[in-house]
């Protein structure tokens, strides 16, 4: 891939975008209150960078990060995804999402809320259970011996295997964890959420920690419902 299309810019997306440009990737970024105040931002980041409108962003991107409120999932264009690894990165905050009961209930999984939009689309579940801070932070060449590791879910293997490259090409290793009904093993509360990257608690206070794949498969396999 060379172009990275973004659905949403904010702590995640940017935090992406960056690691994205410093890896040598196209970035295409969208929000929600439109491209011109996406303009510090792709000052930031350089030529590489331009904003655009959701769909453009869709349209543009080989892969496609959606990172918005799970409230707005709704509104991420269908028809420009079409056939398109997309990655989610999604969380639910009842707080500011309001409530969503299938989720509650643990019948079904933000990643599987955005597949169901997204019918024609790929769709991997990452980036969600790390601080954008740490994200930044942990990213390193591939070989590196501190290298970090995210979970990732999915129905498709191809697109699966598609997101893994992505990962590691921006600075971390990949640990599968099955179907997008498995994603719930690094959803908010989970061992594996957040504090697994920090170097103290609480995590937003502190700097990142490494955690290799072997630490991460142990936290995933403690997961509780």
């Amino acid at each position: 891939m060379t172009t990275l299309g973004l659905i949403g810019s904010g702590n995640i997306g940017s935090t992406v975008a960056r690691l994205a440009i410093a890896a040598g990737l196209d970035v295409v970024l969208s929000n929600s209150r439109g491209p011109e105040t996406l303009a510090d931002l792709v000052a930031e980041l350089g030529p590489r960078a331009r904003a655009v409108t959701a769909d453009e962003a869709a349209a543009a991107g080989d892969i496609v990060v959606v990172t918005v409120p799970l409230r707005n999932y709704r509104q991420v264009p269908v028809a420009p995804l079409a056939g398109k690894v997309v990655i989610d990165t999604n969380n639910y905050y009842p707080d500011r999402d309001g409530t969503f009961p299938e989720v509650e209930d643990g019948s079904t999984t933000t990643g599987e809320l955005l597949q169901k939009q997204l019918p024609t689309s790929k769709v991997v579940k990452a980036f969600n259970n790390i601080y954008f801070a740490h994200l930044g932070q942990l990213a390193r060449p591939i070989g590196s011996p501190d290298r970090t590791a995210l979970p990732i879910a999915g129905d498709d293997a191809d697109a699966k295997a598609a997101a893994a490259q992505l990962l590691d090409v921006l600075g971390y290793d990949t640990v599968d964890v099955g179907p997008l009904s498995e994603s719930w093993r690094f959803q908010v509360n989970t061992p594996v959420y957040a504090d697994a990257y920090a170097s103290a608690l609480p995590f937003w206070e502190n700097a990142g920690a490494p955690a290799d794949a072997a630490k991460i498969r142990a936290l995933l396999a403690a997961a509780q419902r």
